[in-house]
């Protein structure tokens, strides 16, 4: 679905200070989305051009609001001689919290074998006044992972990058640990097996438009609490695209970490990309070739997704 967009003069405004920075460059695993990058070499990041910076190119990237509350910001690592995106996001700098969060399985991200290293850390690249702080979120909220932990184990380094406190957001503990990391263990599946898609696009994030409150943080902070939680999933399999969106409630259903829901229970959250596009505002596979975007995105078959 196309929503209202940027003009290209204030988009670029709005992307100018990182398209400046040292971002890395990632070769694309076993897909193609038409995008060349750099290779990676030597121990510094490479110096890019303009054009190869367009993270927002990539296709699981979101259209990008282009105004100048938002921050868009990657996250890379050294994967074999190439530089691979661990995620990117879009960083509310009014609600301190991210507006989605976007990454991929494919060859080089769905490998496993890292552990989980707790590395919590805010990002420098922040001006201090939009940093969070590392500490927990207290009154039952834990630091729930957007892109999971679990998401990125192809090494020590990108599990570390999902431990980034823009990756963060204060969500209700048995919501987080038994019933979203059921929604989360069903992805992770499925972008592992190569024999279900080549490529697996993940947009995940709480909805920055319908909140439930905020939590406080020091020095007068407060970061937006979601009402729900989104997930957006798009696979690429032998050329061939489908999707599947989910939109959940946040609030505690009756499991937990250790007594989590069951797969089934998903088929209650499950909308088409469409949809949920209009219920957030979020323009969220717009890389999609023009002329199929509209019927990849009205699609809505759980069984191809393994819910059943």
């Amino acid at each position: 679905m196309r929503i209202s967009q940027p003009s290209p003069a204030r988009l670029l405004r709005a992307l100018l200070p990182f398209l400046a920075l040292p971002l890395l460059l990632s070769a694309c695993g076993d897909d193609d989305d038409g995008i060349r990058w750099a290779p990676g070499g030597g121990d510094d990041a490479p110096e890019v051009s303009q054009s190869e910076a367009r993270v927002a190119d990539r296709m699981e990237c979101p259209r990008l609001k282009g105004d100048a509350s938002e921050r868009l910001l990657s996250y890379w690592t050294r994967e074999g001689g190439d530089s691979v995106m661990t995620y990117c996001l879009a960083y509310d700098l009014e609600k301190l919290h991210a507006r989605w969060v976007a990454f991929r399985f494919d060859a080089q991200t769905r490998k496993t074998g890292s552990n989980r290293n707790d590395a919590w850390q805010d990002d420098t690249r922040l001006p201090q006044k939009y940093r969070i702080g590392t500490g927990t979120f207290g009154s039952g909220y834990d630091r729930g992972h957007i892109c999971a932990s679990y998401d990125r184990q192809y090494s020590v380094a990108a599990n570390q990058n999902t431990f980034y406190m823009t990756n963060m957001s204060p969500m209700i503990g048995d919501f987080n640990g038994g019933y979203w990391s059921t929604l989360e263990q069903l992805v992770q599946n499925l972008g592992r097996d190569k024999a279900f898609a080549s490529t697996l696009y993940v947009v995940k994030g709480g909805t920055l438009s319908e909140l439930t409150g905020y939590v406080s943080r020091t020095g007068g902070k407060r970061v937006a609490v979601p009402r729900y939680y989104f997930t957006a999933l798009l696979s690429r399999h032998n050329g061939v695209y489908h999707s599947i969106a989910f939109l959940m409630e946040h609030k505690d259903y009756g499991y937990s970490y250790e007594s989590p829901a069951p797969r089934s229970v998903l088929k209650q959250h499950v909308l088409t990309v469409n949809a949920l596009e209009k219920r957030t505002g979020i323009d969220l596979f717009p890389n999609l070739p023009d002329d199929r975007e509209e019927s990849i995105e009205d699609e809505c078959e759980p069984s191809v997704w393994r819910i059943y």
